[in-house]
Formats: structure tokens, sequence, C-alpha cells
């Protein structure tokens, strides 16, 4: 499929293009929401297709479409910042870890604005980015480094 390179102590495949499709390569952006930017961010850092579920108006089309583009896209992408208040999200990351893991790419940012992930909660992220890359994922602890592994994943 590819080569595979080390990049800040995570495996990565680099391929090409999706292979069934023929189309540019996709990734779901899924984690905190609650106002956080990092979506926004990430995104000006992107040179591949992107599916973001936030909406203004959440119905039940938009779950259908988030479920679908979470199993279709060819990456799935986590980023969990201090502003997350449910834990659903890592949850979804590590199941994608065991399900599809070398699709599965976990970011957990210490600071996102004036919030700040304590030392324990640190350590507990820590821990479930531990998880995601024994099975087999990969695992950042910033926005730069994985946009970059997810471009170079579009050569």
């Amino acid at each position: 499929m590819g080569i595979i390179i080390d990049f800040q102590d995570s495996i990565l495949f680099v391929g090409c293009k999706n292979l069934i499709t023929g189309d540019k390569m996709k990734v779901f952006l899924g984690g905190t929401c609650n106002e956080s930017n990092w979506r926004n961010r990430i995104i000006t850092m992107l040179e591949i297709d992107f599916f973001n579920p936030v909406v203004e108006d959440w119905t039940p089309d938009c779950m259908a479409e988030e479920i679908k583009q979470r199993e279709t896209c060819d990456i799935v992408l986590y980023v969990i910042t201090p502003k997350m208040t449910g834990t659903y999200s890592i949850a979804e990351v590590v199941d994608d870890s065991n399900k599809r893991p070398e699709r599965t790419i976990f970011i957990r940012l210490r600071d996102d604005g004036k919030e700040r992930f304590d030392e324990g909660q640190w350590r507990s992220l820590g821990a479930v980015a531990l998880m995601v890359k024994r099975n087999g994922g990969t695992a950042f602890t910033d926005l730069k480094s994985a946009a970059i592994a997810i471009n170079l994943l579009d050569v």
C-alpha cells in the first residue's frame, strides 16, 4: 500500500488516493465541540478533504450522516481538548483504534483557549493515547504534527 514512516513515535502508512473511489482522501473530524476552534485551525492545515460533523441544528439526519462519514472516511481523527464536557469521543477513538487502527488518529491538546487539563486529566488522556497506539492507531499532542502526517497520506 505504501511506505511506513516513523513520525513523532507514531507509525503511519503512506499511501495515495482512496483506492476504491480514486477520490482525494477524506478525514472525519471527531472530538471536542463546545465552541472549541481546533477544527477551524486544523482545516487550514489540511490538504485533503474533510467532514466536519459540527452543525448548528443537530437532527436525526445529521446523526445518520455522521455515522456514515465515520465509517466511510479514509481517516478518523479525534481531538480532545479541555473544553470537552462529554466522554463519547474517547469511546469512539478507542472503538475505532480497535476496528480500523490504520485509519485512527488521536490528538490530545493540553490547552484550549483559557482552559487547561490538570495533571491527572492529562495523564489519563496519555493512557488513552497509549491504548490507541497499542491498538495500532496514531497519537499526537499537537495539531500541526497530525496535519503534516495526514497530508503525507495523500502523496
